[in-house]
C-alpha cells in the first residue's frame, strides 16, 4: 500500500510544532500501521486486556487522523493517491475542509464510545470470540467512516460505505441471542443495501456520462447537465443512511438493539455520514438551488416534526432517543435548505447561517445525544429494563447520571446556556434572514419553517420533560430485581468528556464561528471574512449570549457552594412529599409517560397510530374477569407503506412454494429440463 503526495507537502503544522511530520504520506502510513497491528492485537491478546488495547488503538488512530483532518481546515486540503491495482487505477483520497470536519467529529465520538464501553459491557459475559469480533468490529468501524470521507472514487466509495455498514450491522446484532435483535438487524442490512443501490445506480450514471469514477466526474456531470434528478438519487441514498422521514425506519430499531455504545456512535456519527455524502453532493452543483433547497427546507421541517412527535409518545427510552435523531436530522436539514436558497440566491449571510449552522449542529448533536444514549446505557445496566413506566426515582440511586441526562436534555431542547442553542440560533437567524431577502415564494416558505422549527422546539422539551420525570423524579413503579446503584467511573468519564466539550461550544462560540467560516470559504467559496457586516452582527449576538450563559453558570455555582457552606456540617432530615392530606399514596397515583402524552397523541392521531390490546367486555359477563389494558404506537410510514408492501410481497412469492416441495424426484427433473433446454438451444444455435 503506497500515498504518492500530489500536493506541495514540505512543511506540516510547523505552526503547531509538529516540524518532524513533514510528509502527510508518513502519517498515513502509521495510520495504517496502527490499524493492522491493532486488529492482529485484538485477537492475541486475552479477553481482559482486549477492551483497553481497542480503546489505546482507537485513541491512536484518532490522534494520527485527526493531524491529517486539521491541516484540511487550516490549509487549502490534500490529496492523495492509493494504488488500487489494474481494475481501480489510482484511488485519490482528497482532504478538504468539509471531510476534515467530519473526520474530526467521528473521531471525538468513536474515542468516547470506545471508553464508555469498556464499562458498560462488563456486565455482558459472552464467549471470547464474540468479545473479539465485537472489539475488531469497533476499530473497523471507525476506520471505514473515515475512509467515506477521505475516498473520492466511486467504487472505492462503496467499498468504504459497504463495510461501514457491514461493521454496524454486527456491531448491532451483539446480543444475537435475542430474536427482536436479529430482526432489526435484518431490517438495518436491507434497507443499507437499498442505500447502496441508490448510490451505485448514481455512480454508474456519472460514470456512462463521463468516463470515470473519479467524484470530479460528479462536478463535469452537473457543469453539462441538469442537476436535479442524479442529486435527488443521491439523496435518497445518503438520506436512507442519515434517517430523513420515509428512509428512516430502519434508524428506531436498531438502535434500541445494539449495545448503547453502540447506539451512541450510531446516532454521533453513522447518520452522519449521510449528512457529508450529502453535503459532498451540494459542491459539486451548478444549478437548480433554489429547487432543490425548497425541496430539502420542506422534507426536513416535516421530518424534524415527525421525529420528535414520536419520540414524545414512545415510552421505551432509546427508541424514543432514536427517534430524537430523527429530528435532529430534520434540523440540519432545514440548515441545508437555507444554505441552498442562499448559494441560488447570491446571498452568504444566508449561506452562512444554512450550512454553518447545519455543520454546527451536525457537532452539537454528536455530542448530546451520544451523551444521552450512555446515559441511558447507564440506566439500562442498572434495571435491565427500556420502558420507562417501570421506572422512577432513580435520581436517588444514580444522581451523577441523572445529572447528566438532564444536561443532554437541555442541550437537545436548544436551551442555553448549553451548546444546542448556538447551531439553533444560527438556524433560525438563517431562516428569519430569508424571509426578508428572498422572494414571496421562499418568504412564505421560510415563514412556515420558522413555525415548525418552533413546534420542533416546544414537543422536545416536552418530550424530555416526560422521560426525564418518568425516569428519575417521584418513586419508583415497579420492584427491579436488584437494587440500581451509580454506575462505574470509567463509563461516567467519557461522558463528562462530552458535557465539558459541549460547554466549550456554548462558552467559546465564536472559535467555532471561525472554523465555520474557514470550512464555508474553503469548500462553498462563501468569501465572508471575519470581519464582515453580517458575520460580526451575528457573532457579536452569541459572543454576548455566551457571556451571559457563564454568568448563568457562576450564579449558580455560587449559590451552591454558598447552600453547602451553610448547610454542610448541620444534619439533613428527610420527610415524605406532602400529599394534599391523603396518607396513603401509591406509586400508580403518578404521572406516568404514558398518561403524560395521551393528549398529544388523541390530538395527532392520524400520525400516531396507537394500538391498543384489550380484550371488550361482552353483554353476557355479568362478573367480568380480570383484564389487563396495553397499547404502544406504530410507525406511520410503517404501518401504512413498508408493512403492505412486504405483505403483498409474501404473497407473490408464496405463489411459487410449489417450487420446493421435498420431493428428491423434483429436483432431479429441474435439473434433467435444464439441461434439455441448454440442448435444445444449442442445436439450434439459440445459445452461442
Amino acid at each position: 500500500m503506497h500515498f504518492i503526495s500530489s500536493q506541495d507537502q514540505t512543511t506540516l503544522y510547523s505552526m503547531m510544532g509538529f516540524e518532524g511530520l513533514e510528509n502527510t504520506g508518513f502519517l498515513f502510513d502509521t495510520y495504517i500501521g496502527i490499524l493492522l497491528a491493532g486488529l492482529i492485537g485484538i485477537v492475541v491478546l486475552s479477553e481482559r486486556l482486549k477492551p483497553f488495547f481497542s480503546a489505546a488503538i482507537v485513541l491512536l488512530v484518532s490522534i494520527v487522523t485527526s493531524l491529517i483532518a486539521i491541516r484540511g481546515i487550516s490549509q487549502n486540503g490534500l490529496e492523495l493517491h492509493l494504488f488500487g491495482g489494474s481494475f481501480m487505477g489510482d484511488i485519490p483520497l482528497r482532504i478538504d475542509a468539509l471531510s476534515a470536519w467530519f473526520m474530526l467529529i467521528i473521531n471525538l465520538t468513536v474515542t468516547t464510545g470506545v471508553l464508555y464501553g469498556i464499562g458498560y459491557l462488563k456486565a455482558y459475559k459472552p464467549v471470547k470470540t464474540i468479545i473479539t469480533l465485537h472489539w475488531a468490529l469497533l476499530v473497523i468501524f471507525q476506520s471505514s467512516m473515515l475512509w467515506v470521507c477521505m475516498v473520492q472514487n466511486g467504487i472505492a466509495f462503496l467499498i468504504a460505505w459497504e463495510v461501514m455498514s457491514l461493521s454496524s450491522l454486527f456491531l448491532v446484532v451483539f446480543d444475537h441471542t435475542d430474536a427482536k435483535v436479529i430482526k432489526a438487524g435484518i431490517n438495518y442490512m436491507v434497507q443499507m443495501h437499498l442505500s447502496v443501490l441508490f448510490l451505485t445506480v448514481a455512480f454508474i450514471w456519472v460514470y456512462f456520462k463521463t468516463g470515470t469514477f473519479d467524484f470530479n466526474g460528479i462536478n463535469l456531470y452537473f457543469g453539462l447537465n441538469s442537476n436535479t434528478w442524479l442529486f435527488i438519487v443521491f439523496f435518497l441514498g445518503f438520506g436512507l443512511k442519515a434517517g430523513f422521514m420515509g428512509l428512516h425506519s430502519w434508524l428506531p430499531h436498531a438502535h434500541p438493539a445494539a449495545p448503547s455504545h453502540v447506539s451512541g456512535i450510531m446516532s454521533g456519527v453513522i447518520v452522519k455520514m449521510g449528512i457529508y455524502g450529502i453535503f459532498r453532493m451540494i459542491t459539486y452543483l451548478k444549478t437548480d438551488y433554489i429547487l432543490l433547497g425548497d425541496i430539502i427546507l420542506t422534507f426536513s421541517v416535516l421530518t424534524g416534526i415527525f421525529g420528535i412527535m414520536n419520540a414524545a409518545v414512545h415510552r421505551d427510552f432509546k427508541k424514543m432517543l432514536a427517534y430524537c435523531t430523527i429530528e435532529n436530522i430534520g434540523l440540519i436539514g432545514i440548515g441545508i435548505g437555507v444554505g441552498l436558497i442562499g448559494l441560488g440566491k447570491g446571498q452568504n449571510v444566508l449561506v452562512f447561517l444554512g450550512f454553518g449552522g447545519a455543520l454546527l449542529h451536525v457537532l452539537n448533536h454528536s455530542l448530546f445525544k451520544s451523551l444521552l444514549f450512555y446515559s441511558a446505557g447507564s440506566v439500562y445496566q442498572q434495571t435491565h429494563t427500556r420502558d420507562m413506566n417501570q421506572l422512577g426515582g432513580l435520581i436517588k440511586k444514580m444522581p451523577q447520571t441523572a445529572l447528566l441526562f438532564l444536561i443532554g436534555a437541555l442541550a437537545i431542547g436548544g436551551i442555553p446556556p448549553f451548546n444546542g442553542f448556538i447551531s439553533e440560533f444560527l438556524i433560525y437567524s438563517g431562516l428569519l434572514a430569508g424571509i426578508h431577502s428572498v422572494d414571496i415564494a421562499q418568504t412564505t416558505l421560510m415563514v412556515l419553517s420558522v413555525a415548525g422549527m418552533s413546534i420542533i422546539g416546544g414537543i422536545s422539551i416536552f418530550a424530555f420533560t416526560k422521560t426525564f420525570g418518568t425516569i428519575f423524579l417521584g418513586s419508583a413503579r415497579t420492584q427491579l430485581h436488584h437494587e440500581p446503584k451509580e454506575v462505574s467511573s470509567i463509563m461516567l468519564v467519557p461522558q463528562y468528556l462530552i458535557v465539558g466539550i459541549m460547554l466549550c461550544v456554548a462558552l467559546f462560540s465564536n472559535t467555532f464561528l471561525h472554523v465555520i467560516i474557514v470550512l464555508l470559504n474553503g469548500v462553498f467559496h462563501v468569501n465572508m471574512e471575519i470581519g464582515n457586516a453580517d458575520y460580526l452582527r451575528y457573532s457579536s449576538v452569541l459572543q454576548h449570549i455566551s457571556l451571559y450563559s457563564l454568568l448563568f453558570m457562576a450564579v449558580i455555582g455560587l449559590l451552591f457552594f454558598i447552600r453547602k457552606s451553610i448547610a454542610g456540617k448541620r444534619e439533613s432530615t428527610y420527610h415524605s412529599t406532602w400529599g394534599c392530606g391523603y396518607v396513603a399514596p401509591t406509586s400508580r397515583m403518578q404521572y406516568s409517560g404514558k398518561s403524560f402524552t395521551k393528549p398529544l397523541g388523541k390530538l395527532f392521531n392520524f400520525v400516531l397510530i396507537e394500538k391498543k390490546n384489550y380484550n371488550e367486555l361482552k353483554s353476557n359477563e355479568i362478573f367480568p374477569q380480570s383484564r389487563k389494558y396495553s397499547s404502544s404506537y406504530l410507525d406511520f410510514w410503517e404501518h401504512w407503506l413498508i408493512n403492505p408492501v412486504i405483505k403483498y410481497l409474501n404473497l407473490l412469492i408464496d405463489q411459487f412454494k410449489f417450487f420446493q416441495n421435498g420431493r428428491i424426484q423434483t429436483y432431479v427433473l429441474y435439473g434433467i429440463v435444464f439441461i434439455m433446454i441448454v440442448f435444445i438451444g444449442t442445436v439450434l444455435n439459440l445459445l452461442h
